[in-house]
């Protein structure tokens, strides 16, 4: 049986009843299994963890960003975490009787729809990227949501799908491939912020 997982990151971590809107909208996709959802108050953001066959996971993934389109704007956000969307990245990733390459079309054609659906301008990173300065997440994300519509503006910024214009409420979206990725955050105990060190 074909599955794959999805972890949409959405810049909401603060107000749970946009959260659970958003999850509730994966869900009625059906096909997959809603696994964690975890919130995060100073970064705003929530991670989001779906599994599924690749078709739902797909539906469910693009029913999530477009929620989030509708819930969120990106010109209130504010944050600890860097971000540069309403829906600030998506990846796919294998589990079983699927591949990378599978996956990395699977990116291709939600990629397709949000940009041409939702005029979300989407770029593809990881495994999907198409050119090697795209590969990698901070360089896509660098300049954030505030410095998106210069950086569009370059021909190398120019987005894989979708116009070159920036989405005014739910900014930019990366969409991609990618392995298994462990994340955690440190609190350090100091009273010297990092920004003066």
């Amino acid at each position: 049986m074909k599955i794959i997982e999805c972890v949409p990151n959405f810049s909401e971590g603060r107000d749970l009843s946009i959260i659970k809107q958003i999850t509730d909208s994966m869900e009625s996709a059906g096909g997959i299994t809603l696994l964690d959802v975890d919130p995060g108050a100073d970064t705003n953001r929530t991670v989001v963890t779906i599994v599924g066959n690749p078709e739902s996971v797909i539906q469910s993934a693009f029913l999530g960003i477009k929620k989030a389109s509708e819930l969120i704007d990106m010109k209130k956000h504010r944050g600890a975490h860097a971000r540069m969307g309403a829906t600030d990245v998506c990846p796919f990733v294998p589990i079983s009787e699927t591949s990378m390459d599978d996956c990395v079309e699977y990116s291709k054609q939600l990629a397709k729809k949000v940009g041409k659906e939702l005029k979300i301008p989407v770029y593809l990173y990881e495994f999907s990227a198409k050119t090697k300065h795209k590969k990698n997440l901070a360089d896509v994300r660098s300049g954030e949501f505030e410095g998106m519509t210069e950086k569009m503006k370059s021909a190398k910024w120019k987005p894989d799908y979708g116009k070159a214009k920036m989405n005014k409420r739910s900014g930019v979206t990366a969409i991609g491939a990618r392995e298994f990725l462990i994340a955690y955050n440190v609190n350090l105990n100091t009273e010297t912020h990092p920004a003066s060190t």
